[in-house]
């Protein structure tokens, strides 16, 4: 006896199209509001969600970057990573960048702008003005 298989796959296709078409129109005849009522209503939710999502995304990254930077202090003690391998600024940030001028007369308040959590910026803006390795800058700054 031979076992001989069917092809189902429009059959399925066809069921799961009538049952999402059911549903939409169940869903149609029961709603609670008119369109307009029910698509402000989902609009101002979203809006709600939205704005504690992104306060939260914030707050995450935040608190990532101060572990991440942690281990990053970590691994140089342990000297897994070369000393001045990740920016630490520590001091009064407007001395460090007379410290700068005075070494470099070429760089400009725009080059020297330092805002937390943005080192990597202003590492790159230093690499290219200064023509210097990421290491060399970073190393730099932190001696400052």
């Amino acid at each position: 006896m031979s076992y001989h298989e069917e092809d189902n796959s429009g059959k399925i296709l066809l069921a799961a199209l009538a049952g999402a078409g059911a549903g939409i129109i169940a869903g149609m005849l029961m709603a609670p509001d008119k369109g307009a009522a029910t698509r402000e209503n989902l609009r101002s939710a979203a809006t709600r969600y939205s704005g504690t999502l992104g306060e939260q995304l914030s707050k995450y990254g935040e608190e990532l970057d101060t572990k991440f930077k942690g281990y990053m202090e970590k691994l140089e003690d342990m000297g897994v990573t070369v000393p001045g391998s990740s920016l630490n600024m520590k001091g009064d940030w407007n001395q460090a960048k007379g410290k700068l001028r005075q070494q470099y007369g070429q760089l400009t308040d725009e080059d020297l702008e330092y805002t937390e959590g943005k080192g990597d910026e202003l590492v790159g803006r230093l690499q290219e003005k200064l023509g210097k390795g990421k290491r060399e800058i970073v190393k730099m700054l932190n001696e400052l």
